[in-house]
């Protein structure tokens, strides 16, 4: 069975949303989904799965989350050659670097060698319906991709 790994980072429970909704949409394609908060996994975790999340928050002016930095520099020096890599998360488009947070893990993914498997999704602040209906289109494509 397909193991896609959810790591997620979130303050306001937002990203957290973001990350079950994924996961459920995942799961109705018979993905089997292992969620987990960023500062409970290491980035090498990753090699047990098929298919590599993130879902993070952007803090501020473009900023990492503090605590998923560790976890995003571990990540640049895994290999992740063969496995599949998709990025969602939730900002504020108050800011002018909205959602950059989810730019640097895609550029994070592609240093290790993981093959971009999902266009990434961005949500201003909550998720919306038509947010929900973008992040399972996600999910389906990252299930269905080669």
């Amino acid at each position: 069975m397909t193991l896609a790994k959810i790591v997620y980072a979130s303050l306001t429970g937002n990203t957290e949303e973001i990350a079950d909704i994924v996961a459920e949409a995942l799961e109705n394609l018979d993905i089997e989904v292992e969620q987990e908060e960023c500062t409970q996994v290491e980035a090498e975790d990753f090699a047990e799965a098929d298919i590599c999340i993130v879902a993070t928050y952007t803090y501020g002016e473009g900023d990492l989350p503090d605590e998923i930095v560790d976890f995003y520099e571990e990540l640049q020096e895994v290999n992740l050659a063969g496995k599949k890599f998709g990025v969602v998360g939730s900002g504020d488009t108050f800011y002018e670097f909205y959602c950059k947070s989810v730019d640097d893990f895609e550029e994070a993914f592609v240093k290790a060698g993981a093959t971009k498997g999902a266009n990434s999704v961005k949500i201003d602040l909550a998720a919306e319906e038509e947010d929900i209906i973008k992040l399972e289109a996600f999910a389906k494509e990252i299930a269905s991709s080669n």
